[in-house]
């Protein structure tokens, strides 16, 4: 296979339906998880089974660090069962008559032993999966289920893994339970991830790059804390907007249960969740818990309070503004009123202080 001119995921994608083509040209991070994310319809899961070579893309160039998959111009075309990837699906589709380990040893039957860079003992540990080998698949929770189908894809030790909005047939507290996992993941593995999801809260609390697609096009590439605060993208609006941003734990106040955590903005207190002083983390602040002042405010219950500046504006439906805050560097999101907004005369360039109500780690 001829190697690419550079590391990471080379992505030429075109597929043409009656009614859909996508058309995607991307250049991607060869590890970590880049989430790719818009309406439904959009084709992202098109993308991701033509990555597959389930879905065949004419003219298309699929390149994974290094390693060529696809290349029509050179007649380059791996079928699916020669590409080391992992595909994890909504549903899980494990073999109902197999039990979890049997499971787990069909998934490393696609690999020689001598290719194997990720043990059944090591999928076993990541995933937490150890007590569930000698059961059925129709014996295990939601959760359970697809934590087995993410070890079954991770046991053919793959070079890229991909992830179909695997949480989206869970309900909210099996979403909880699989999440940490993910996480587990993102940490200790080196792969890279295309992660599907148009859930907001997952993005920010996974992807270290995002892809917005609309109607089969790339509306915009770039790390995620960017892209979720850019006020002329889609999920810098609406009830579900906010910023991500990375923080390191300073302190931790046992009294209260709260922990410290600095970033290039100032120092935000939240609820301890058992990390520890040093911890790298990862910070969600949602738009509407962010409110602004002109001054800093005594006398409140707010404790994070942080100096500001306005980078812009911007309507957000008939009776509200999001406002781009730069917060020492970071960059964070305020939802207000529009009456707000013109009884403060808010404008770019103006200093404010911004009180965040509600802040949590995500990572």
């Amino acid at each position: 296979m001829r190697a690419p001119t550079s590391e990471g995921l080379r992505l030429r994608l075109a597929v043409d339906f009656p009614a859909f083509s996508l058309q995607v040209d991307l250049a991607l991070p060869g590890r970590g998880v880049t989430a790719l994310s818009g309406p439904s319809g959009c084709g992202k899961t098109t993308c991701l089974r033509a990555i597959a070579g389930l879905q065949r893309a004419p003219g298309a160039l699929v390149s994974v660090n290094g390693e060529v998959w696809q290349d029509d111009a050179a007649g380059i075309f791996l079928p699916t069962h020669r590409r080391p990837l992992g595909y994890v699906f909504q549903e899980t589709r494990l073999f109902t008559h197999l039990d979890v380990r049997r499971n787990l040893e069909y998934g490393m039957k696609r690999v020689a032993p001598a290719l194997r860079r990720v043990s059944l003992a090591q999928a076993v540990e990541l995933l937490g999966i150890g007590p569930l080998l000698a059961r059925r698949p129709d014996t295990l929770s939601g959760g359970e289920r697809q934590r087995v189908g993410i070890a079954r894809a991770l046991a053919t030790s793959p070079k890229l893994l991909l992830m179909d909005e695997p949480l989206a047939s869970l309900d909210l507290a099996r979403k909880r339970e699989v999440l940490p996992y993910l996480e587990r993941l993102h940490a200790e593995l080196d792969m890279p991830v295309l992660y599907v999801s148009h859930s907001a809260d997952e993005v920010a609390r996974l992807a270290d790059h995002l892809v917005l697609l609309d109607a089969g096009r790339v509306i915009a590439s770039g790390p995620t804390h960017e892209l979720m605060t850019r006020l002329d993208l889609p999920l810098a609006h609406g009830d579900a907007a906010g910023s991500v941003v990375e923080a390191v734990v300073t302190s931790v106040d046992a009294d209260y249960g709260l922990v410290q955590v600095a970033f290039t903005g100032g120092t935000l207190s939240l609820p301890h969740s058992g990390v520890g002083v040093g911890q790298r983390v990862r910070v969600r602040i949602q738009a509407r818990d962010v409110s602004l002042t002109l001054q800093p405010q005594e006398g409140t219950s707010v404790l994070n309070i942080l100096p500001a500046t306005i980078a812009d504006l911007a309507d957000d439906g008939p009776a509200q503004r999001m406002v781009g805050l730069d917060v020492g560097g970071a960059r964070m999101l305020a939802r207000i009123t529009r009456k707000s907004a013109d009884l403060l005369a808010l404008a770019v360039g103006m200093r404010v202080h911004a009180q965040v109500k509600g802040v949590a780690i995500v990572e």
